[in-house]
């Protein structure tokens, strides 16, 4: 063998075989689509014969305006839905106030036209008119709401100025007269007698009582006192006759129990005119036995009115005590002032009397 025999040798490279070639070649066209258009021609679809006409739209109708009387109604309009061309404009005649005055009668008015009056008979469920009507009257609710500003006016202006409370509530039919010029009897009784009252002028006179002691002692000896002074008001006074009631305090020393002493005032109401006289005592305001004691000390042997009480108040030595005014030792001692103590005894005072007057008036 040769040397070229030995050589390897290198195979041919294969051949394409034929086969089914790549996938897309491999498909095979697509066939023709079905037609589903006929050739035949359409008919047209016949026009509609019996359709519904147009309505024709009514032309607007002119009410007819008849004016009746009443004997004679006359004839009855009839309504109509069309709106008039002449909407906003007046359709009846607008007569001048001769005419009213001619057309119209004071019968007519009567009876055609209720006042407010006989509102509530013609309409019984006319509310408004009941409460416009009550409202108005007297004792109604427009009369409270005024007499309560009035009240609230009047309150504002007492605690602005608490002196003008006597002159909003002066005058009145009632004039009463207190026995004392100090305004710690004056100002309780005048307010008394006007809450009571309503109105009432109340003015202070000076009094003095010279049959008893200047500190009684005893309801005895103040009933005295304030008699006393009821009585030298109307000798100086020419201008108070019979019918002025005069009031008088007077203070006092009371033991109740073997050495429980109390001091009291009392309240004496006189009107002789109606045979009328009121007694009535405060409030007692506790005094140490000590103070009586000291009193009874200080008041010589040979007082005039030793019987009937001390030649010293008890005020002065409670004052001296408390070290502070004459007048303010109750509301040291005990918290309530004097006037306290006056104001609610006067107040009973005057609901006594004012209870008398009126059984007085119904007797005659």
């Amino acid at each position: 063998m040769s040397g070229s025999d030995k050589k390897a040798k290198i195979p041919d490279a294969p051949k394409p075989v034929p086969g089914p070639g790549n996938l897309l070649s491999s498909v095979a066209p697509p066939a023709q689509l079905p037609n589903f258009v006929t050739s035949a021609p359409i008919a047209p679809s016949p026009e509609p014969q019996n359709l519904p006409q147009p309505v024709p739209i009514p032309q607007p109708v002119q009410p007819v305006i008849v004016q009746a009387t009443r004997e004679d109604p006359g004839p009855q309009e009839n309504f109509s839905p069309a709106i008039p061309l002449s909407k906003g404009e007046p359709t009846l005649p607008i007569r001048s106030p001769e005419d009213s005055q001619t057309t119209q009668s004071p019968d007519s008015l009567t009876e055609g036209t209720p006042d407010v009056d006989r509102i509530g008979d013609i309409m019984p469920g006319s509310g408004l008119f009941t409460w416009v009507k009550g409202a108005v009257s007297t004792g109604g609710i427009l009369h409270r709401v005024a007499e309560k500003a009035k009240s609230s006016v009047d309150t504002m202006i007492t605690t602005l100025d608490p002196q003008m409370k006597e002159y909003l509530k002066s005058g009145g039919d009632l004039y009463l007269v207190v026995a004392s010029d100090k305004e710690v009897k004056v100002s309780p009784i005048r307010e008394a007698f006007q809450t009571v009252f309503g109105k009432a002028t109340v003015v202070g006179v000076p009094a003095q009582s010279d049959v008893t002691a200047e500190q009684p002692v005893g309801y005895a000896a103040a009933y005295a006192a304030a008699k006393q002074r009821i009585a030298h008001v109307r000798s100086t006074r020419a201008d108070l006759n019979n019918n002025i009631p005069v009031v008088a305090v007077e203070g006092f020393l009371q033991e109740t129990v073997s050495d429980r002493w109390f001091d009291m005032s009392l309240l004496v109401f006189s009107q002789p005119s109606l045979g009328i006289e009121l007694q009535l005592q405060s409030q007692g305001t506790p005094v140490p036995g000590a103070a009586v004691a000291a009193a009874s000390a200080a008041t010589p042997e040979d007082y005039e009115h030793a019987q009937t009480g001390y030649s010293v108040t008890i005020g002065s030595i409670m004052a001296a005590s408390l070290q502070v005014h004459h007048s303010q030792w109750q509301e040291a001692a005990t918290g309530v002032p004097r006037r306290d103590l006056i104001l609610l005894a006067a107040r009973s005072l005057a609901g006594s009397y004012k209870r008398l007057l009126a059984v007085s008036a119904a007797e005659t």
